[in-house]
């Protein structure tokens, strides 16, 4: 009698406690998200420290007349068939890196460099975010991968970050400065840039996957990275 008694008043005590448990790790996800996942931005005025073989790529970008000039026979030039800003330098802007600290200046990034703008609120921006992911782990050393979060809310953009696992740098442009700089206003919006620091391309046609993304890094600065 006294057994089943005992059994009686332990069961409703571990169903409490299972049930506590359970509610504490739903609650704790919230709490892991809610900071920036995104990395910090200081090695972005270093040089991708590239190895031996993929050193020589960028320096050969500027010697090929197709890089940035490519006209109406690339489709990723956008409705005008031009690549407005190709052969320019980054435009004298600095910006607050998404993990706080020193702004950073974007004629002091070191490229090459693939820079990627997106807002939480574009379809397409979500959709080729992934790519712009496995390109940064991919192409490590060869090429910074650095996402401008454009005229969107930190809540949102740090939801989306966490969702998809995005981890590379990112620079915040609420008021949209850089599109003004470089139109057209456009996202998502990918700019290519060479070791120089000078506007090679920018790919205004949509969301990016992996394949059309390597390709891209491979034709207008001269790195081979895998798809």
């Amino acid at each position: 009698m006294n057994r089943r008694v005992a059994a009686a008043l332990l069961a409703p005590l571990l169903a409490v406690t299972g049930c506590t448990a359970g509610e504490t790790g739903r609650s704790a996800a919230p709490a892991a998200t809610g900071g920036s996942p995104f990395a910090d931005c200081a090695a972005l005025t270093a040089p991708p420290s590239a190895p031996p073989a993929a050193s020589a790529g960028p320096s050969a970008a500027p010697s090929s007349p197709a890089v940035g000039s490519d006209g109406p026979a690339d489709a990723t030039s956008g409705p005008s068939g031009g690549v407005p800003g190709a052969g320019r330098d980054l435009p004298d802007l600095s910006f607050a890196c998404f993990t706080g600290g020193t702004e950073v200046s974007l004629r002091a990034v070191r490229g090459p460099a693939v820079i990627n703008l997106w807002a939480s609120w574009c379809g397409p921006c979500r959709k080729e975010l992934p790519a712009f992911q496995r390109l940064h782990e991919r192409a490590a050393g060869q090429v910074h991968v650095i996402g401008v979060n454009t005229a969107d809310r930190r809540p949102a953009a740090v939801s989306i970050g966490a969702d998809f696992g995005v981890t590379f740098p990112q620079l915040v442009d609420t008021d949209e400065r850089l599109q003004r700089e470089l139109p057209p206003a456009a996202v998502p919006k990918t700019i290519l840039v060479d070791a120089q620091g000078r506007i090679r391309h920018q790919d205004v046609s949509g969301a990016l996957d992996d394949a059309r993304l390597a390709d891209l890094v491979r034709r207008h600065l001269d790195l081979d990275v895998p798809a």
